[in-house]
């Protein structure tokens, strides 16, 4: 059966189909309040259902969100999104989910798409890539962003802005102090700890990654200490695991160098958690056990680790209010930029968690 049209409503209502629009699609202009609920009962005899675009249409407002994220199966994107939705429903309003595994081509038709809906506002959730390869993608994105902005539309990115991107009006970035908390990290781990430092970063050129690489680099340097050697892999758990397999030879190799001994353990920072979880695998793989044998610390305080064994080292961030707090910077009245300059909405905090993994240090 053919669902019933806004017209059919009309005519056994006994009004025109703009009088039934005003009613079933939110309109400013009320008609009167029996005409108004002849129409009502008229569209429920005919189990009518409003078009979501003409109610937005005529309240100016869709009452969608969009929200882009690398990979909604990763814990961190995961967090944000539940705080993203928590602040969606106290505005009334529904979240449409894009993941685009963190590539600005897939990200651009994600921002087109829900512009093409109508989305009151767009959160995007992700490391930003200043990768050469990246450049043409990244303009595409800006200008797509811009373009979407310009035409009344708010966005939020969490981290870094968008690079290329110029939009101001309605333009807000999350600001997220990961280099400063990576210091403090690399402070904390340095005080009792004289062993090597390893880092496993993401591919050069992804913002967070370098950011947090950085910042441990110079927590360690105001230590006193040497830089640590870097091992560059995918910034996921698979990248983890494969560069724990590589420490875990290299372990293994200064053990055989020491007779058979302990060797020089090594301090091991990934610069995401789901990469230290990797990590941690691959050398559980090899026979290798945490603390004892290498201490690892992560970065971000995912919920999976609450079933993780060694507890690990991480730096916690409250992702979850870092979405409510992207979301609300795009909602009427939360202020905007005034045109000057893009809106920077107040950076959230975090702190250093020492956990079992790095007990040893």
């Amino acid at each position: 059966m053919a669902a019933s049209t806004l017209t059919e409503v009309a005519r056994l209502a006994g009004v025109s189909p703009a009088t039934a629009s005003r009613v079933l699609n939110g309109s400013a202009r009320k008609p009167g309040k029996d005409i108004a609920e002849r129409v009502r009962q008229a569209a429920d005899s005919l189990s009518y259902i409003p078009n979501a675009q003409a109610q937005g249409l005529a309240k100016s407002s869709s009452g969608l969100i969009g929200l882009i994220v690398h990979d909604i199966a990763d814990p961190y994107f995961a967090a944000i999104a539940r705080g993203v939705q928590d602040a969606a429903r106290d505005q009334r309003k529904m979240v449409l989910l894009a993941t685009t595994g963190g590539a600005p081509a897939e990200e651009r038709e994600a921002v087109a798409a829900f512009a093409a809906r109508r989305a009151d506002s767009i959160v995007i959730a992700g490391s930003r890539s200043s990768r050469p390869e990246d450049g043409d993608d990244n303009a595409e994105l800006a200008a797509e962003l811009d373009r979407y902005c310009r035409n009344g539309g708010q966005v939020a990115v969490v981290g870094h802005p968008v690079v290329g991107a110029t939009a101001m009006e309605g333009y807000h970035v999350v600001a997220v102090p990961n280099q400063e908390l990576a210091g403090a990290l690399a402070a904390r781990l340095a005080e009792n700890w004289d062993g090597d430092f390893v880092i496993v970063g993401g591919p050069e050129g992804l913002l967070t990654s370098d950011d947090r690489v950085r910042g441990f680099q110079e927590g360690l340097a105001k230590a006193g200490r040497a830089p640590a050697e870097i091992l560059r892999t995918s910034f996921n758990r698979s990248g983890g695991y494969e560069a724990g397999l590589k420490l875990a030879a290299r372990i293994k190799a200064g053990r055989a160098e020491d007779g058979g001994g302990s060797g020089r353990k090594l301090c091991i920072f990934a610069v995401n958690d789901v990469m230290a979880i990797g990590a941690s695998a691959a050398l559980r793989a090899e026979g290798l056990r945490i603390p004892r044998d290498a201490t690892i610390a992560g970065f971000d305080d995912i919920e999976t680790l609450r079933d993780f064994r060694p507890a690990l080292s991480t730096v916690r961030l409250p992702l979850e209010d870092i979405g409510r707090l992207a979301t609300r910077a795009t909602a009427p009245g939360a202020g905007n930029s005034g045109g000057q300059e893009e809106d920077t909405v107040p950076p959230v905090s975090g702190e250093v968690t020492l956990r079992r993994s790095t007990e040893a240090a």
